[in-house]
């Protein structure tokens, strides 16, 4: 018998299917029916195939497959139980056996559970009595955390009172005990049991840093008003050890001049510079020192308190603009007053300002920026550099100048050693000074025109040794190292040493101006300026002087000359004066000496006196009226004019030796003698002599002879010059006219034709003038050429030879 599977239905039911849907399409196909057979198979859900058959309208078909598939399944099972009955009548036993076995286990487990309730009861009382007291001990322990918790956030609200009852000072552990207490209420699981007292903390927290905030900006507003005033003190302290530092560079300088001859130095000057060193860094400890002096605390305070309330970044721009208001307020410290009174204060108050915001920025932890700082700096110079122009452009005071600038010099060597960059400043400084040494010229010019006016002219008297120092010691123009006795009668007047003292401090203010802000090289600009005070100003006030005569007599020519003598001398301590100032060493000076600077002045002074001499000697050269031009006898001591010639010159030249050089007292007696010469040449020329016999040429012999005699007697003097070349030309200014007369005393006066012997004997004669001389010579009587030879009926040789003398000197003419 073949077994049915689930998939097979009863022909019956299909048949009836087919009968009843006589439609294929609306009936259900075998391929439906097998899927719906292999569904109920395998076990999965039908709810598609009765969705499907219910859509469609016609659940027939399903039911009867559905019921078929039952019936299949009823014949199963019987089959099954058909082939397992004896098995299942022994499970059916072994199911009753176990059902008594159960009943007795039963009863032995209701024993058992009465037992165990029976013993359990005490412990479920002592479980509910624990679960209780654990209960009341967790209820306890969250009353005591909150209790603890309320202590706590009281004991921090009572901590901070106490603080800002303390002051600013303990502002921020105030609000580091606010901070607790929000937190605590932020970040609490629970919220506050106390709802009151929460209330009041969340209303107190805003209160409290609104207070500090209030507070710690109102002791910010009055710092920012104390450290202004603070700044300009701090300033004034900073450079006037800056100038103090200058001063021992100084003092270290002048200390090691005496050493720089001594020791190899570069030809810049340039030494040991350890004592400068360490004296910067003394200067700069001093700073550091006025700069711990004035307290910042203040402003700390206020940046952590904002940095604690989270406002830092606010802090930072509102003190950025209060600082530039300041500095601002600054600029307005020269409005009110002249800019040279307000100067000091000015950069004071500027030097202050940075060097407090200096320290802000080195210890302020961020508060202000290198780039801020430098952009307050760059406002800053920008300002002073427009007022100084301003200023320098409208004084016309050099020493003002020198003020202003020795203290912006000193304001700039303060904020170089804070880092700041200076050079705007030092271009401005350097930019004005040739006005500055301008206005000093013209300063100087005023007071060596004022020495000259005021000085007579007369040898200074020294009755003290203070004054010799005063006067000649300390400008190196002493003649001799050995100190004179005194009084003391000096060699010059007492322009000599009034010119050095005036040109001796403008070296000492251009030094000071060129050290300090003139830039460059300072020997070289000091020397250049030097240059032009002695040239432009000494040179040409001296000259004017002369030029203009003022009614000088011989004697203050005389000064004159001697004075610019003397001022050689102290034109080479200038020189060096210069140099030790510029601290350069002097065997570098002495390489590079120049010429005498005042040589125009010493020039013209010399030819003044010259001129008064020939005025004077002219002056008794005009007695030569009483020359008796056609005497009888020769005069046996010489004409008068020649005596009194010769006397004022021996009392000259003992007044000159004292006070002129030898070589000025040389080349001026060389002179005088030649206008003598000159002179005497021009009595035969005046056209008021119309004729002169031979007695008159002996006498004019003599005069000349006097003279010759006097220049052998002045060779004498000049015992560091080869006296005899000194007495040779002494007597060539008088060649001329000896020549002259040694030509009308000659027995040929015909042998001056002869070129060889003029060349030797008479070179220094024009043929014009001596065609003239002999004219008048010529012009004699018989009877006045007797002296030459005796009368007789041959003619006269000499008077033959000075004929034949004219007559080729007229046909040469």
């Amino acid at each position: 018998m073949r077994r049915k599977l689930p998939g097979d239905a009863p022909p019956s039911a299909a048949g009836a299917a087919g009968a009843g849907h006589p439609s294929s399409a609306s009936a259900p196909s075998e391929a439906d029916l097998a899927q719906l057979s292999a569904a109920i198979a395998a076990g999965e859900d039908l709810g598609p195939f009765v969705r499907r058959a219910f859509a469609c309208g016609r659940p027939e078909p399903l039911l009867a497959s559905l019921r078929a598939a039952a019936r299949d399944r009823e014949a199963e099972i019987e089959e099954l139980c058909r082939a397992h009955f004896h098995d299942f009548i022994r499970a059916v036993d072994d199911l009753r056996s176990l059902l008594a076995d159960a009943d007795a286990l039963k009863g032995s487990l209701s024993a058992s559970h009465s037992a165990l309730l029976s013993s359990a009861a005490p412990l479920l009382a002592s479980l509910e009595s624990f679960l209780a007291a654990r209960s009341l001990a967790g209820n306890l322990s969250s009353a005591l955390a909150s209790s603890r918790r309320c202590v706590r956030l009281l004991a921090l609200a009572a901590r901070a009172n106490a603080h800002l009852q303390a002051g600013n000072h303990g502002l921020y552990l105030a609000l580091r005990a606010v901070d607790a207490i929000d937190r605590d209420l932020a970040s609490g699981l629970e919220p506050l049991p106390l709802p009151t007292l929460r209330r009041m903390l969340l209303s107190v927290v805003p209160a409290v840093r609104a207070h500090a905030e209030r507070e710690i900006s109102r002791e910010f507003s009055d710092w920012m008003v104390s450290i202004r005033a603070a700044s300009r003190h701090l300033g004034q302290v900073a450079i006037g050890r800056s100038a103090a530092a200058r001063q021992r560079q100084e003092e270290l300088r002048s200390k090691h001049r005496p050493l720089e001859e001594c020791v190899t130095l570069d030809d810049d000057g340039v030494g040991d510079l350890d004592d400068f060193a360490a004296a910067a860094a003394t200067a700069d400890a001093a700073d550091g020192a006025a700069a711990a002096s004035f307290d910042l605390t203040p402003l700390y305070r206020a940046m952590h308190i904002h940095q604690t309330l989270a406002l830092g970044e606010r802090f930072k721009k509102y003190y950025l603009e209060n600082r530039k208001l300041q500095l601002t307020s600054d600029f307005d410290v020269i409005a009110a007053t002249p800019f040279l009174e307000s100067h000091q204060v000015f950069f004071s108050q500027i030097a202050g300002f940075f060097i407090v915001e200096d320290r802000v920025f080195r210890t302020g932890g961020g508060l202000t920026s290198r780039p801020d700082v430098d952009a307050l700096w760059d406002a800053a110079v920008g300002k002073m550099v427009s007022v100084m122009e301003d200023n320098f452009s409208r004084m016309q005071t050099a020493n003002h100048l020198l003020l202003i600038t020795d203290y912006a010099a000193l304001l700039s060597a303060t904020m170089r050693r804070y880092g700041y960059p200076v050079g705007m400043l030092l271009d401005v400084l350097a930019k004005h000074r040739d006005k500055y040494h301008d206005l000093l010229l013209a300063d100087c010019r005023r007071q060596v025109a004022e020495a000259l006016a005021a000085d007579k002219f007369d040898q200074m008297l020294m009755r003290k040794e203070y004054e010799y120092s005063m006067n000649v010691l300390a400008f190196g123009i002493q003649s001799s190292d050995i100190t004179p006795a005194f009084p003391y009668v000096a060699p010059f007047s007492c322009t000599v040493p009034d010119i050095c003292r005036i040109v001796r401090s403008f070296i000492e203010d251009s030094v000071s101006f060129m050290a300090h802000g003139g830039g460059g090289d300072t020997y070289a600009a000091v020397k250049k300026y030097l240059g032009r005070i002695l040239s432009e100003v000494v040179d040409a006030s001296i000259q004017k002087l002369v030029d203009s005569g003022s009614g000088l007599s011989v004697s203050q020519a005389m000064q004159v000359a001697a004075n610019m003598s003397v001022m050689e001398r102290a034109c080479e301590f200038f020189t060096r004066h210069a140099a030790q100032l510029c601290g350069v060493p002097l065997r570098a000076v002495e390489r590079g000496r120049r010429d005498f600077p005042l040589r125009r002045s010493r020039d013209a002074a010399e030819a003044l006196l010259l001129r008064l001499l020939r005025a004077k000697a002219d002056e008794f050269m005009r007695q030569s009226d009483g020359v008796n031009w056609m005497a009888d006898d020769p005069p046996p001591g010489g004409n008068e004019y020649a005596n009194e010639v010769i006397i004022y010159l021996e009392t000259l030249t003992s007044t000159a030796q004292q006070i002129l050089p030898l070589p000025v007292l040389r080349r001026v007696l060389v002179a005088v003698l030649a206008h003598v010469s000159e002179r005497i040449v021009e009595l035969f020329l005046n056209d008021s002599v119309k004729r002169f016999n031979a007695n008159a040429v002996t006498g004019i012999d003599t005069d000349l002879k006097m003279f010759e005699a006097f220049a052998e007697g002045m060779s004498s003097l000049f015992v560091d010059s080869d006296q005899e070349s000194v007495k040779n030309e002494m007597k060539a200014a008088l060649v001329e006219a000896r020549q002259l007369v040694n030509l009308l005393m000659s027995n040929s006066p015909e042998t001056f034709l002869n070129p060889v012997i003029r060349e030797k004997s008479y070179n220094k004669l024009d043929y014009r003038k001596v065609a003239i001389i002999s004219e008048k010579f010529r012009d004699t009587s018989e009877s006045y050429f007797s002296t030459f030879g005796t009368r007789g009926a041959r003619q006269n040789p000499k008077k033959k030879s000075l004929d034949t003398l004219i007559k080729r000197l007229r046909e040469a003419s």
